[in-house]
């Protein structure tokens, strides 16, 4: 899909999808497993394997693989564009495309992601679909936004960040993961259930992300540890750490330009049960993530059912890991 008429333009989009730097490919994972998870068995004859059954079959696949698709030129946009607004120069462990090529060239590669995705989704004639892909692209302004110009009470607000972090990372995994559901023609209550699948998934990552900024090293994040801070952003182990620790407020409302300040809140988040209280939070949200898979409608397919496991096991992985 990623198809550009202009070669500097092409290897710039290309760039987060080569070998090497493609990232984990977590989202597409989730979605194709989705898709098998709410798959209906459909009947086949032995002797005749290509049925109006089977030719459905491959065709619902083939547009749900395009979601999975969709989804992950929309992340890789919103990646190119939060580092040129963060002025990254590492992603996934090599320069950034904005410190390798220059802004401007980052921000139009972006764009391209973002317009290739929307051309994509305007080939499934879904108006549903196309509308959930299209919040989740506002979605991701809006969480960018609110993470910039928060007031002093927002930045140590728990809810504020809670939905900043819908905004920035959970609203692109659960709206795919219905979009998934309703192109394989899922009830309502189905939908639902894929969607908070995803939506506490992608809430317990970010949390995990959060731990490991402060306890991870740089080698296995691939980006460099205490990223967040340093650039002023408040995340969840600092707000459980206020909890405790009320005076290290006045150390957030001062910012952390003066790398004594990050020193300070250091040493009280050390002391607090701020990065056990965001695991807890993250098992939290694993739990629910796991809980949604558990109330799919039942079903004996071996293939479904494997799947299934397969996305409860996620969650669990997902609160494990290491980078």
């Amino acid at each position: 899909m990623v198809v550009a008429e202009v070669p500097k333009l092409a290897s710039a989009a290309e760039y987060f999808f080569k070998f090497g730097v493609e990232g984990k490919r977590f989202r597409p994972t989730i979605l194709l497993l989705m898709a098998n998870a709410l798959n209906v068995p459909i009947p086949r004859s032995v002797s005749d394997i290509h049925t109006e059954g089977d030719s459905l079959s491959v065709e619902l696949r083939t547009r749900q693989q395009c979601i999975a698709e969709i989804t992950e030129m929309i992340h890789v946009a919103s990646l190119l564009h939060d580092d040129v607004l963060d002025d990254a120069d590492t992603r996934r462990g090599v320069g950034s495309l904005n410190f390798v090529m220059g802004n401007k060239l980052a921000v139009l590669a972006g764009d391209f992601l973002l317009s290739r995705a929307c051309v994509a989704l305007a080939s499934l004639k879904n108006t549903e679909v196309v509308s959930l892909l299209a919040t989740v692209v506002e979605h991701l302004v809006t969480g960018e936004t609110m993470q910039m110009t928060s007031s002093s009470e927002q930045r140590v607000s728990m809810e504020y960040y809670m939905q900043k972090t819908y905004y920035k990372t959970a609203s692109l995994i659960s709206n795919s993961c219905k979009a998934i559901a309703l192109l394989a023609g899922q009830t309502a209550d189905v939908a639902t259930l894929a969607f908070d699948y995803g939506k506490n998934l992608g809430l317990a990552f970010q949390l995990i992300d959060d731990v490991l900024d402060f306890t991870g090293t740089s080698a296995s994040l691939g980006k460099g540890s205490l990223s967040d801070i340093r650039h002023g952003i408040v995340t969840a182990p600092i707000l459980f750490a206020i909890e405790e620790f009320p005076q290290l407020r006045s150390v957030v409302d001062k910012g952390f330009e003066d790398p004594a300040n990050v020193a300070i809140a250091l040493d009280y988040l050390g002391k607090s049960r701020g990065i056990q209280r965001t695991r807890e939070l993250a098992s939290k949200h694993a739990s629910l993530a796991a809980a949604a898979i558990d109330s799919l409608p039942e079903s004996d397919d071996e293939d479904v059912l494997r799947s299934r496991r397969a996305l409860v096991d996620l969650t669990q992985r997902v609160i494990m890991r290491t980078k």
